[in-house]
């Protein structure tokens, strides 16, 4: 389920990351969301989508390794 990744992948988010705040309060979020019996799936694909930017912006962040010679 891409829920499920997703959640995972806020979660190695490191902690140094000016972002690890902001995916820690969509994962809780979407935890509690899809723990529900009724999950409201419009709020679920709105937290989704906000989680995957923030996955994106916190890569963004990552340097890029050096070639191998």
């Amino acid at each position: 389920m891409k829920a499920e990744l997703l959640l995972d992948r806020l979660e190695r988010i490191s902690a140094d990351s000016p972002w690890a705040h902001q995916a820690s309060g969509i994962r809780a979020s979407l935890a509690k969301r899809l723990s529900r019996e009724k999950p409201d799936i419009q709020v679920i694909q709105v937290l989704m989508e906000s989680g995957f930017q923030i996955l994106e912006n916190a890569a963004g962040e990552i340097p890029d390794s050096p070639e191998p010679e």
